[in-house]
């Protein structure tokens, strides 16, 4: 099993060759977000950049528009409870529903490797309209790039996406305040799991899916039943631990939380136990974090269902960052990996 762990294809923090981008760049953990801070932003730096955001919201029209793009390079691109299809426009609609955003259009972009199977192609195009019709999204239109091969992976999908704000909500990172109850709604890792024993071959007694799906209803559910939402932010790269994390930083605050209060399936803790991994930093891509008023947490959680609970709550305390209570009853300060224990997931 060591060998079998090595070989997933964890970044380590030593294996950084000077000026060239490594795996760890693309994880979601410290080293993208230096990347991001040091050559992506300075080039392009502009308010609607700097919130910080799951996408950009802007006004056109006399109507408040949110947009997002992102790609999607997962490996394998067939998994359990899912595929890249699938996953591109779950991301795509998530990352609006952050944004307290109705998912309106969506353009997407095939990057095909030279002898992809037709058949493969045609799958993941029908599983990314089924997904995008069950959440009343259109796919309008996009581009198909085919590449050589062994320059590729099979199929990469980038996607972005358009939506219309509702009335009235200003959801951003910075509005998370001292006082506030963090919401989780649901269970965490199994995507992330998921991705990985379908890659590396790994066969557990209880099978493990991913969560991938979209986050607009259960969202707009909390619009609509009048919770003044602070923050939201879907846990992808990272997971839980990161996302609360970039949370923390950009609003200059203190978060707390309870690891006996999140939800970890068994066989998902088990797989984790048994790998070496963290599940508070394993991604997922149907779970997102919710932070609003202490007094409507309830609310929130009656509105979200039985899997929702409060995890956790924004503290004044001196310092940055984000502070978790044991099982056992002490507290660890959480902290940014430098790559991602799961690369290629996303």
């Amino acid at each position: 099993m060591t060998t079998k762990i090595e070989n997933l294809g964890v970044c380590p923090p030593s294996a950084e060759p000077a000026g060239k981008i490594t795996m760890a760049h693309g994880g979601g953990g410290r080293r993208m977000h230096r990347l991001l801070q040091d050559v992506i932003v300075p080039a392009f730096d502009n308010p609607l950049l700097g919130a910080q955001h799951d996408g950009a919201v802007f006004e056109a029209g006399g109507a408040r528009l949110a947009m997002t793009t992102d790609g999607y390079v997962v490996r394998p691109i067939f998994f359990p409870g899912g595929d890249i299809g699938h996953l591109a426009v779950c991301g795509t609609i998530n990352d609006l529903a952050m944004c307290a955003a109705r998912p309106l259009h969506i353009a997407a972009g095939f990057i095909i490797e030279e002898g992809f199977p037709i058949d493969d192609l045609a799958r993941i195009a029908a599983s990314m309209r089924a997904t995008a019709e069950a959440e009343n999204v259109t796919i309008v239109t996009g581009d198909t790039k085919v590449v050589e091969a062994g320059s590729g992976d099979g199929v990469y999908i980038t996607t972005t996406g358009i939506g219309q704000v509702a009335d009235g909500q200003d959801i951003r990172p910075n509005r998370a305040v001292p006082g506030d109850a963090v919401i989780l709604s649901g269970d965490i890792g199994r995507h992330g799991i998921a991705v990985m024993a379908a890659r590396e071959g790994l066969g557990f007694e209880t099978p493990i899916e991913s969560d991938a799906a979209p986050l607009w209803r259960p969202v707009d559910a909390m619009i609509r039943a009048g919770i003044d939402i602070h923050c939201l932010r879907d846990l992808t790269r990272g997971g839980l631990a990161t996302s609360l994390i970039e949370i923390a930083e950009a609003a200059g605050t203190t978060i707390q939380i309870d690891e006996a209060a999140i939800e970890v399936d068994g066989p998902v803790r088990g797989a984790c136990e048994i790998l070496g991994l963290d599940p508070l930093y394993v991604a997922n891509e149907g779970r997102f974090v919710a932070i609003m008023p202490r007094a409507q947490a309830q609310t929130a959680i009656d509105v979200l269902g039985s899997e929702a609970r409060e995890v956790g709550q924004v503290v004044s305390r001196s310092g940055v960052g984000v502070i978790a209570k044991t099982v056992i009853g002490g507290e660890r300060a959480l902290d940014m990996l430098s790559g991602d224990q799961l690369p290629r997931i996303c």
